[in-house]
């Protein structure tokens, strides 16, 4: 790599992380490329030869979040005992409640409201999704009894399943495609009303508490402890 390729790299990384911080501070409706340029001492021109616009920073922000996110729950989950798939869901929950709870402000970018006027691009899809195959491979391979369906779901969820068999996981029934998928909404569900102030005064401790929400989903989907 030459000089400038690494002069670019690092004043790039700058950029991105001023960008984070106002996440944290303003919320990501608020980011501004001129309040970035401020924050690492550029004309505000000038950083336009880094990044193309505004949204251009908000995508890159989230696949570089989505993939940190990512990247955290599945090596907790490589790190659990292969054989106990209970573990290495709980696992991979708690990884991601941890990596949320230290980034808020990436979490709002993540789950929180929509951007006004802002499309997230296809780019953004792998990035997104690398949680939920975590959790759907285990489901895949615990094989355990999701329990009658309470409707059918198959055609519904016939997308997600074919993604999961695509990557290489065993293809699991539609129940238990559809429950790892509530499981999902479920436990990013928790982790909002954690980090947005809803379980004040509702749960004594909120990680004791979404470790319970993470059981009862895990089983839910036919996940058991060994």
């Amino acid at each position: 790599m030459s000089a400038r390729e690494i002069a670019r790299t690092e004043i790039t990384r700058r950029i991105h992380a001023a960008a984070r911080d106002r996440l944290g501070a303003e919320g990501p409706a608020a980011l501004s490329l001129r309040a970035v340029a401020r924050d690492v001492g550029m004309v505000s021109s000038a950083v336009y030869r880094y990044v193309e616009s505004r949204d251009a920073l908000l995508t890159a922000l989230l696949v570089e979040c989505y993939d940190e996110l990512g990247a955290a729950v599945e090596q907790a989950e490589n790190d659990a005992p292969r054989t106990d798939h209970a573990a290495r869901w709980l696992a991979a929950c708690r990884a991601a409640r941890t990596w949320c709870v230290e980034h808020p402000g990436e979490f709002a970018l993540l789950y929180g409201t929509p951007v006004p006027g802002y499309a997230a691009p296809q780019d953004t899809v792998e990035p997104a999704i690398r949680v939920v195959l975590v959790l759907a491979g285990i489901a895949a391979e615990a094989g355990g009894d999701p329990g009658p369906p309470a409707s059918d779901v198959a055609a519904v969820v016939a997308p997600a399943r074919a993604a999961v068999v695509q990557r290489g996981f065993p293809a699991p029934a539609p129940e238990v495609v559809a429950r790892t998928l509530m499981a999902w909404s479920g436990l990013f569900g928790s982790i909002s009303f954690e980090l947005f102030g809803h379980l004040h005064n509702a749960v004594s401790d909120p990680a004791d508490w979404f470790d319970a929400v993470a059981a009862r989903l895990g089983a839910d989907a036919g996940i058991v402890p060994a």
